[in-house]
């Protein structure tokens, strides 16, 4: 089930900087310059931050199956003065599109949501550039430890190695880039 977009509004504002400082857990992994891909971004409590940390030869690729939530995000970056830096994409329920390489990938709190894990992880393998970093953030209090494990374990299979797992609160994440041998 995908989260309704009105419900956004109740963990998508600035309170939300105590527990998820989107700066401190994304400046690690983007440079200037960078290509971002957001799958699931909401109304850009990520995104936004994103565009800054790419800079103005940067760009940043917002996926979302709910129009609603990348109108809202579109605005969102038009006030924040960084929409020039955020491309926003209708994704269909089962593809997200044909998309530049990315340096950089992140699925944060929504993986979950995805019924085909498989298609889904395969399909963010392609997006990334031989070094490319893919940033897989769920919730603790909604995805148990042993489904995400699994979900880690596809995406092993699939050609994904384990290079991190960061500390972020209320979540369980992992930092996965391509295995070597598929360059």
């Amino acid at each position: 089930m995908v989260c309704p977009w009105w419900l956004c509004f109740t963990f998508d504002n600035p309170l939300r900087k105590l527990i998820h400082n989107p700066e401190a857990i994304l400046s690690p992994y983007v440079q200037p310059g960078s290509t971002v891909i957001d799958i699931g971004p909401g109304m850009g409590y990520f995104s936004i931050p994103l565009a800054r940390l790419v800079g103005p030869t940067g760009h940043v690729i917002a996926i979302d199956v709910q129009a609603k939530m990348l109108a809202a995000l579109t605005s969102r970056a038009r006030r924040s003065g960084v929409s020039e830096r955020i491309q926003p994409h209708l994704a269909s329920s089962d593809s997200l599109g044909n998309h530049p390489k990315a340096d950089f990938v992140m699925a944060f709190w929504m993986a979950h949501e995805v019924p085909n894990q498989r298609a889904f992880l395969t399909e963010i393998f392609g997006f990334l550039k031989p070094e490319g970093l893919f940033l897989l953030v769920e919730p603790i209090l909604h995805v148990r430890k042993k489904n995400f494990l699994r979900t880690v374990q596809t995406a092993n299979e699939i050609g994904f190695i384990v290079k991190d797992m960061p500390k972020i609160r209320l979540s369980h994440s992992v930092l996965l880039t391509r295995n070597e041998n598929d360059f």
